[in-house]
């Protein structure tokens, strides 16, 4: 049995169900799991390794509830465009250039940025589900990851047949890859590229596959207004009607709905009677100009709010901090009061609320006895972080990645003092250059194609 103790950290903030935040605390992590949460006061703890948490913030580890990881090679390749141009661009690309080795490679730099910046776990979509996979638990992460479906061949070129032969063969190989305990989950590009009757397709073979396991389903929803225009223009209903009628929302999985920013009131019913949740990309949304998600309304209809970054070629970065910012303004600045998305309701939305979007919230998501040490210290010894008055305000609106100093994952020390434990980050770098340039110039040509 391996024994971790973090020692006298200056704040412990649980984000538990109290919001409870502790001072001069230690917390004792055996085997991966949090097994004490002590006063310091109380004398040093018999461990295998010590972890010294003075003048430092203890956290749960960030969930970025929705991503795509491998567009870190694809970073500034699709500017000034709107969703559908983005599309355009990108999917050429990906075409062109994101072979499995690439995207494995691109899954290990998005994880590694995501880790540096204290986010533990990723909901990520991407196409070869298994070589993204393989990337990123290679860095540390807890991976969310399964096959994306596209009625045509989409820009990794499978055939519909070949994709439903991989969720069936998805249990087995993710539980052969390793990694923290995550969900199966599957993963749809959106109502606009797979059909109805593939979506509740998908959602049944899910169902077949998925028994005794955790399972997931998740799609881009309402990302902007002409998405809901195309979508009630083919089937005369709305996205989440869609989904709906395909039998997605009838409780059997956990549902999250990425982006969410066109929904109307009677698809926030829907969502909030299934037990739904929207990946709320501020970030990603203003960036694309697709619009602004109303956070009281959405909170307000009893739908869960997690945060998402979205892929760092829309967002341009996976910097779970600025996403929290930018949730809170934007939600501010669009109702017009400054009491809405407060920083208790934000941080929770970037950590314990994602995690239960995952079905994953008795294991991850906050600092309490029994649940898994997925775990963030920061640097309190800033100046931008001094004097500490709320603690909550400090972490949503003035804390930022380069506060962050360690991070277990599954108890596991993945980055200690700034720098991974996992990976030659001098190495991944070099290739990721070396891929990005080559990557950089086939897309370039591969969109300028007529």
């Amino acid at each position: 049995m391996s024994r971790l103790a973090i020692e006298g950290a200056s704040y412990v903030v649980t984000v538990d169900d109290a919001d409870t935040v502790l001072t001069d605390t230690t917390v004792v992590v055996e085997d991966g799991t949090i097994t004490e949460v002590r006063p310091s006061a109380d004398g040093p703890v018999d461990a295998d390794e010590v972890l010294d948490a003075r003048g430092r913030l203890l956290m749960p580890g960030l969930v970025n509830l929705h991503t795509h990881l491998p567009m870190t090679l694809l970073r500034g390749l699709a500017e000034d465009v709107d969703l559908q141009g983005f599309l355009t661009r990108v999917w050429a690309a990906e075409g062109a250039v994101m072979d499995p080795a690439t995207v494995e490679l691109g899954a290990s730099l998005g994880a590694l940025e995501s880790l540096l910046g204290g986010c533990t776990t990723q909901l990520d979509m991407y196409f070869h589900h298994e070589a993204a996979h393989r990337g990123a638990v290679a860095a540390g992460s807890r991976h969310v990851i399964g096959p994306v479906f596209m009625d045509g061949p989409g820009p990794d070129g499978l055939a519909w047949e070949e994709r439903i032969a991989l969720m069936r063969a998805w249990p087995a190989a993710m539980t052969a890859l390793g990694g923290p305990e995550v969900p199966v989950p599957a993963m749809p590009h959106a109502t606009y590229t797979c059909s109805p009757e593939k979506l509740a397709e998908v959602a049944r073979v899910l169902g077949e596959v998925g028994d005794g396991h955790r399972t997931l389903l998740t799609t881009h929803v309402s990302e902007n207004a002409f998405e809901n225009d195309d979508v009630r223009g083919r089937y005369g209903a709305t996205p989440t009607e869609v989904l709906s009628g395909a039998g997605w929302l009838d409780g059997a999985a956990p549902f999250v709905a990425g982006h969410g920013v066109h929904l109307t009131p009677s698809d926030r019913e829907l969502l909030a009677a299934a037990g739904g949740a929207v990946a709320h990309c501020a970030g990603s949304n203003q960036k694309l100009a697709s619009g602004a998600l109303h956070w009281e309304d959405v909170r307000g209809s009893g739908v869960r709010l997690g945060i998402g970054t979205d892929g760092c070629s829309s967002s341009n970065d996976l910097d779970m901090w600025q996403s929290m910012r930018q949730a809170a303004l934007l939600a501010r600045l669009t109702s017009g009061r400054p009491d809405v998305a407060s920083a208790h309701e934000v941080l929770r939305a970037a950590t314990v609320d994602g995690a239960h979007a995952l079905g994953l919230g008795d294991l991850v998501g906050s600092v309490e006895v029994g649940k898994r040490a997925d775990l963030v210290l920061l640097d309190l010894e800033r100046p931008h972080l001094t004097p500490v008055h709320d603690v909550h305000a400090l972490l949503v609106f003035a804390a930022g990645r380069s506060d962050v100093t360690d991070v277990l994952v599954d108890g596991e020390v993945v980055v200690r003092a700034g720098r991974s434990t996992r990976l030659d980050t001098a190495d991944l770098l070099a290739r990721a250059r070396e891929r990005g340039a080559t990557a950089g110039a086939a897309a370039r040509a591969a969109a300028e194609q007529p």
